[in-house]
């Protein structure tokens, strides 16, 4: 059968995570379900990223197989009609057979949301952690520098996973400003569980003054997490991109 690739956006508020799980809502059983509807069997589809629960998706994508029932330029309006509103896909292209939107992904691009004002933005509660006291952005961003390149993460990864190896290259980590936001990038080849979430929480002890930037250093280059900042809340983080 034909293969096919989709992105999609979802606010993940509602939702346990992309993956199926017994018993919850998910992204990829409203997908599927949209799916077998369409094609009047099951389908199953791979993603490039598992997101956790409450986490959002600006570019997420998918692949898989199915009949020749529905022209490629017509699938995300055909599925759009059958997902719930806080998921939508915005785009469509039929794909060599052995194409996976896991395994072919050269990088993912995460975006961590901070709303760093004195009160909330409430129309940004649903995608944004408020931290109230005032960030040190400046180090923030020198305790991020170290953290570039390709290391061992072991240290940021939370429990309950099971991997071959922690090493992971992260290509950059920008720390941007922009009035009472400031906006964590993060570029890399692969991410732990929890990854992102566990650097942005230490990041944000940085920035309020508990930890000095060249002790991140040394808590990547130790492994330990100890000394690292909290699990930053899901609500911030967003995957904006995969790039093939």
């Amino acid at each position: 059968m034909p293969a096919y690739m989709l992105c999609l956006t979802y606010d993940g508020t509602a939702y346990h995570g992309f993956q199926i799980q017994a018993n919850a809502p998910t992204v990829q059983l409203c997908l599927e379900q949209a799916l077998a509807v369409l094609y009047g069997s099951t389908i199953r589809v791979e993603a490039a990223g598992r997101t956790d629960a409450g986490v959002h998706a600006r570019g997420q994508v998918v692949n898989f197989s199915a009949p020749t029932l529905v022209p490629e330029s017509r699938l995300p309006l055909a599925l759009n009609g059958l997902l719930p509103e806080d998921i939508v896909v915005v785009g469509a292209r039929q794909v060599e057979e052995d194409f996976s939107a896991r395994r072919d992904a050269w990088a993912k691009v995460y975006a961590y949301t901070i709303d760093n004002g004195p009160f909330p933005d409430v129309l940004q509660r649903r995608y944004a952690w408020h931290v109230a006291r005032p960030l040190d952005l400046a180090s923030m961003q020198k305790a991020a520098a170290c953290l570039r390149g390709r290391h061992d993460f072991r240290a940021f990864q939370a429990a309950g996973s099971c991997v071959k190896t922690t090493v992971r290259t992260l290509y950059s980590l920008k720390l941007i400003g922009r009035r009472q936001f400031i906006y964590l990038i993060f570029k890399g080849d692969g991410f732990l569980y929890k990854m992102v979430r566990n650097i942005t929480g230490t990041l944000v002890e940085v920035g309020l003054g508990r930890l000095d930037p060249a002790v991140v250093g040394d808590i990547l280059r130790q492994g330990c997490r100890g000394p690292a900042g909290a699990t930053a809340p899901a609500r911030g983080l967003c995957l904006e991109k995969v790039i093939f």
